[in-house]
């Protein structure tokens, strides 16, 4: 009887989803890394844009003009700050994709990982930090008395609606502003415009009657009322979400479409 040597003996190969998820998580440390590890204050940052932008809307809408009781629901700080939180991590995620090509063209034409990977490592990358904040919500939750509801447990399907609507656009946004360049302008007008239009510094239930059967169809609406469902049940609208979740997978699927269409010619324009 012949006993192979272990010399022999050959590692099993990874499948293609462990291959792909191992990369991903790789390219992502290495985003974190890079983004903090020049920076004095690191995890700090990650919060203080999003505190500085509540603190504003605070001042000027419960202080300066004293709507603090007519706008969304008290304590007004959670309430910005639960809507403001995941928006930066939106924000961040699609501003970001309109360079994943080419901030890096050089590696993406150079290696052989699938190119979904340089969309979806921004997305998890910014959703990383998105939930390394949570922390400092759940301290202004308590500060400011907000009480926390058991419908808490739906800030997961939250974060995965969120994460598939997310994905969705970068795939449509990466590929096509290699070829348009002033899409990326375009962009970020976009989603200054989708700032105002989403229910961040408002409810849904703030808007006139009349607006508020169009305003569910912007996929943020939904999002946002799973996630403001945690300490403001009241906002949470079941219309609106089962509408999110049916235009993020729509918006997944264009991204998946869009991208293979162009992939190939986004190689040979870099």
């Amino acid at each position: 009887m012949v006993v192979s040597s272990p010399a022999n003996v050959r590692p099993p190969k990874r499948s293609f989803v462990t291959r792909y998820r191992h990369a991903l998580w790789l390219l992502t440390k290495r985003d974190l890394r890079v983004r903090y590890s020049t920076s004095v204050l690191g995890y700090l940052w990650s919060i203080l844009d999003p505190l500085v932008m509540a603190g504003i809307y605070w001042f000027v809408f419960a202080v300066v003009f004293d709507r603090g009781d007519n706008i969304g629901q008290q304590p007004y700080i959670v309430f910005l700050l639960v809507g403001l939180l995941p928006w930066m991590w939106f924000n961040g995620a699609v501003s970001d994709s309109t360079r994943a090509f080419l901030r890096e063209a050089k590696l993406v034409r150079s290696t052989s990982i699938p190119r979904t990977i340089w969309v979806n490592r921004l997305v998890l990358s910014k959703g990383i930090e998105f939930v390394a904040a949570l922390p400092v919500l759940a301290l202004f939750a308590i500060v400011y008395g907000a009480g926390l509801s058991w419908q808490v447990v739906f800030f997961p399907l939250a974060i995965l609606i969120q994460c598939v609507l997310t994905v969705g656009i970068g795939l449509i946004v990466a590929p096509l502003v290699v070829f348009f360049r002033d899409l990326e302008r375009a962009v970020k007008l976009i989603l200054r415009f989708l700032f105002y239009a989403s229910p961040i510094i408002y409810g849904l239930s703030d808007l006139p009657e009349n607006l508020q059967p169009f305003a569910v169809f912007n996929p943020l609406a939904g999002i946002f009322s799973l996630y403001r469902s945690a300490f403001f049940p009241e906002q949470l609208d079941w219309y609106a979400v089962v509408v999110s979740a049916g235009m993020s997978l729509l918006f997944l699927a264009i991204g998946v479409w869009v991208f293979k269409r162009s992939e190939r010619t986004v190689l040979k324009e870099l």
